[in-house]
């Protein structure tokens, strides 16, 4: 999660079911959603913190600034007890949020969770400002309409929205005129969720842009609202209270990616006319290539710091991609089994089990196959046919030699330019294939290939 400004708040803080111990507290959270309380004394006497009597899990404070706020998934990392001193002792803090108190054993649910994530300005690049200049009069007119939010519903039964917040300028201002928009996505439920299940398809919607926009975004901005939390007007109208929810999200960067839309794999406008397609699409992808998808964005993110690795983790990708997408085997499973019965009838007694041990998964096609299949539909994009050929073998040899460190291959194996090149090759393939996961066509793929520069240079690599 991305903290724009630095959040250090002072307060009180107390349990739930103790609320006439309040002690004072520093909460901070940084850059990333790591989140701390500091504070002055215990929550629980000197005498049951000793004996290790700290199984709180929920902390309610009052801010400055913030009021209310609740603190879920706590534990201490640094205790103090100082017998006639001052202790200062330090917690972890999993999640925060912000406006609300809630009971000890309470659960936290909501309607609505609104988000952001970088570069989705310009990934949506939909603006209500018009800016008309008459050169030959010297003037401007400046225009906003906020533009329709654009809704779609999701599989789960759950709803999701682009929307546009924005602030208008104040009419005292006579030297500078201000106007500001932002799009977020709103995950919207038509009965109280539970919070993780909120942050379950927000992180899947940021992996969404970080594959769309071809870089890590991180998530920001993040506010909810519950039908049971609104404050009342005197007309009888009800406004829901935004909840901001804090909390260590991932992906994250340092620093915020800047993007135009053409350095980008592919842009809003360009599935607009199927958006709650390609959104149900890539969300129920999860259920059957999520461990793929784990490892294209173990590479993407960085966690994979050693080039070794990253091949490693792009090569097991394409491999577990293809298993779960597809069942193809080397004959017939009839026929396999009789002739797994044949040699087995054949074999001495003393080597049985260890026949059958070998032969489990003797009908299951190799690397060097599967690799060729993830290839196969996109072949044009990766020369004739010798030239595919040598980039599977070289992608086999060097996955042997770097698992099971054979001597053999060592001089075949990739490394250093080659490697990383052969790396950006199996990045394209598994893009191209979560293109057609999401509902891409083969005429809409070649159209990212031919207009998304990332995707234009990775080929240009090949």
């Amino acid at each position: 999660m991305r903290i724009n400004n630095t959040y250090i708040k002072t307060g009180y803080f107390w349990l739930p079911n103790n609320s006439e111990k309040k002690i004072p507290g520093v909460l901070t959270i940084k850059n990333g959603g790591g989140i701390e309380l500091e504070v002055i004394d215990l929550f629980k006497d000197n005498i049951k913190s000793l004996n290790g009597e700290d199984d709180f899990n929920r902390i309610i404070g009052h801010i400055e600034d913030d009021g209310l706020v609740t603190l879920d998934d706590c534990f201490y990392t640094t205790k103090s007890i100082s017998f006639g001193g001052i202790s200062k002792s330090k917690i972890c803090i999993n999640k925060v949020l912000s406006g609300v108190a809630y009971d000890a054993q309470e659960e936290v649910t909501f309607e609505s969770l609104s988000f952001s994530v970088d570069c989705f300005n310009e990934w949506v690049s939909i603006s209500g400002i018009k800016v008309e200049n008459n050169w030959e009069t010297n003037t401007t007119s400046i225009n906003y309409s906020p533009p329709e939010n654009i809704k779609i519903y999701l599989n789960n039964g759950m709803s999701l929205e682009i929307y546009f917040s924005y602030t208008l300028p104040t009419a005292s201002n006579v030297s500078e005129v201000k106007i500001t928009q932002n799009a977020l996505f709103k995950i919207k439920s038509t009965f109280p969720t539970p919070l993780n299940k909120f942050i379950e398809i927000a992180h899947k919607l940021t992996n969404l842009m970080c594959f769309a926009i071809d870089d890590i975004v991180t998530l920001q901005d993040v506010t909810a609202t519950s039908l049971e939390i609104y404050r009342e007007y005197s007309n009888g109208k009800k406004h829901l209270i935004p909840i901001k929810v804090y909390y260590k999200s991932i992906p994250f960067t340092e620093k915020a990616v800047k993007k135009s839309w053409h350095q980008m794999l592919f842009v809003f406008n360009t599935i607009k006319s199927n958006f709650q397609d390609v959104v149900n699409n890539w969300l129920d992808a999860y259920e059957v290539i999520d461990p793929a998808l784990n490892l294209y964005f173990s590479v993407k993110t960085g966690s994979q710091k050693y080039i070794d690795s990253q091949f490693l983790s792009l090569v097991q990708g394409l491999e577990t991609y293809h298993r779960r997408t597809n069942s193809d085997t080397i004959m017939h499973s009839s026929e396999f089994d009789n002739l797994v019965s044949t040699l087995v009838d054949f074999c001495p007694e003393s080597h049985k089990e260890w026949l059958q041990g070998r032969l489990k998964h003797g009908n299951e096609i190799n690397l060097g196959q599967r690799i060729k299949k993830t290839i196969e539909p996109f072949k044009s994009l990766f020369g004739n046919s010798k030239d595919r050929n040598k980039l599977i073998r070289k992608i086999v040899d060097t996955r042997n030699y770097l698992t099971h460190y054979s001597k053999e291959l060592r001089d075949s194996a990739a490394t250093d330019d080659e490697l990383w090149i052969i790396c950006q090759k199996m990045e394209v393939i598994l893009q191209l294939h979560f293109l057609k996961v999401i509902g891409f066509n083969d005429s809409e793929i070649h159209d990212v290939v031919q207009n998304s520069r990332p995707m234009h240079y990775k080929l240009k690599e090949i």
